[in-house]
């Protein structure tokens, strides 16, 4: 009995050192694991593939959760309130800050902002830097140069222009689109503007990037030097300008694939594929639409044929305006997390824009114009939306400061997006979208 009574104490013994080892080995594991919450859909499955090699090449884990369409806000929330949360997150400029200054690791001793071409990029204060752009984006209203050739080469067109490069203030645009509008049997097009989309959470190229040329106009009559801080010291706009943003929301609206009653069904998805499978003619979208193009089945828009032209609204001296530069994209690390796991966030950075493995993912993978040093003259994008947007920004244009980085939450852009889509339906008038944009402006603001 006490040989036996012995054996079973060793076994316990030994059962539990190893559960105790076991323990502790997934502990040590757990707290070096890199959560990135990522912010873009449409490059989710590219991530998840940079984190295998990462794994591959370091031996050290990165788990990448995507957060759904124009949700991200809430599931950020939602996720920082975990025990397991984000170790790595994205903030949307100056407003996102705001947010979440509570859980921004100050970076400003990081080998990643010492990276940064323009440090004035940065999201920071006199406290430190909290958020890392890590991508140089524009937008504007893309268009298939193939489908203009053909509207030009018409003998029955209105117009007397014969390129899409004459186009270069909104009375141009204007004519060339009514026009196509007339002709689209023989364009083989359903209009000439893809679907505006309005359906649930897919309101976002109007409510922030159509949006925010009219206020970046807005904020420009002020002194400050960046229309984006101008726009976050504003606590009440007038929407000065809400005549030119009619001017081209309208002009898509009534010359879209789709019949307006069908515009609260479409989504960008949709918008997408019709671009892409040569139903429409133009569509307003950022350089980051190039894989929802190319990944199309049955795709028809050859790349060399893809090119950009500004957003022209009817503005006075329009004809120096360039695309919309900028980005609402900064990388934060979680300052709550243990100081293991914000190493471990910094490294997995550090290495994806300044490693050979990683710079290349970055290229050719996430298709992104990065703000890095780390990268060369020819470590760029070779998409042909990439392409536009360096073209663009070497012209004699004045690029478009993105300023619908410092508009109010999301319940503003709610708020806008639902007045658009009534506006849409006929149930509301173009005063009703104007008093809604600046009501909801200063009622979101003052909380």
């Amino acid at each position: 009995m006490k040989r036996f009574s012995a054996l079973i104490f060793a076994v316990i013994l030994l059962l539990t050192t190893a559960a105790c080892g076991k323990k502790n080995d997934t502990a040590v594991t757990a707290d070096n694991t890199v959560y990135f919450l990522n912010f873009k859909p449409e490059i989710a499955d590219k991530y998840k593939e940079i984190a295998d090699k990462y794994k591959e090449e370091t031996g050290k884990t990165v788990k990448v959760v995507t957060a759904a369409s124009n949700t991200y806000e809430t599931t950020l929330k939602s996720e920082l309130a975990k025990s397991d949360a984000p170790t790595i997150f994205q903030i949307n400029g100056p407003v996102g800050y705001e947010s979440w200054a509570s859980y921004c690791l100050d970076l400003s001793d990081t080998k990643l902002y010492s990276y940064l071409s323009d440090k004035s990029l940065a999201v920071k204060n006199e406290n430190g830097v909290f958020g890392i752009p890590y991508v140089v984006e524009g937008y504007g209203i893309i268009y298939n140069n193939a489908i203009m050739e053909k509207y030009f080469a018409l003998d029955d067109k209105a117009t007397d222009l014969t390129s899409a490069s004459e186009i270069n203030n909104f009375a141009k645009l204007k004519a060339v689109v009514e026009d196509m509008s007339k002709h689209k049997t023989e364009l083989g097009i359903d209009g000439v503007f893809a679907s505006t989309s309005m359906g649930a959470n897919e309101q976002w190229r109007w409510t922030t990037h159509l949006a925010s040329i009219p206020m970046y106009y807005e904020m420009k009559d002020n002194d400050d030097s960046s229309t984006m801080v101008s726009a976050l010291k504003a606590n009440e706009i007038t929407f000065k300008y809400n005549d030119e943003f009619k001017n081209i929301f309208d002009l898509y609206i009534n010359n879209s694939t789709s019949q307006k009653g069908l515009l609260s069904g479409k989504s960008t998805d949709d918008s997408m594929a019709e671009f892409a499978l040569g139903k429409a003619a133009m569509v307003q979208n950022g350089n980051w639409a190039w894989e929802q193009i190319a990944n199309v089945n049955g795709t028809v828009v050859k790349a060399e044929d893809i090119k950009y032209m500004p957003i022209y609204m009817g503005f006075d001296g329009e004809e120096k305006q360039g695309l919309c530069i900028g980005t609402e994209n900064y990388l934060a690390i979680n300052k709550n997390a243990s100081k293991e796991k914000q190493d471990a966030s910094i490294a997995f950075l550090e290495w994806l824009f300044s490693s050979e493995t990683g710079k290349k993912y970055v290229i050719n993978d996430l298709k992104f114009i990065s703000p890095f040093n780390t990268f060369d003259e020819d470590e760029r994008p070779d998409d042909p939306l990439a392409k536009e947007i360096l073209d663009w920004m070497e012209r004699d244009v004045n690029s478009v400061e993105w300023t619908f980085n410092s508009f109010p939450g999301m319940q503003f852009k709610d708020d806008v997006g639902n007045a658009l889509l009534e506006y849409v339906q006929g149930s509301k008038d173009w005063e009703y979208v104007t008093k809604t944009f600046t009501d909801s402006w200063k009622e979101q603001r003052a909380s």
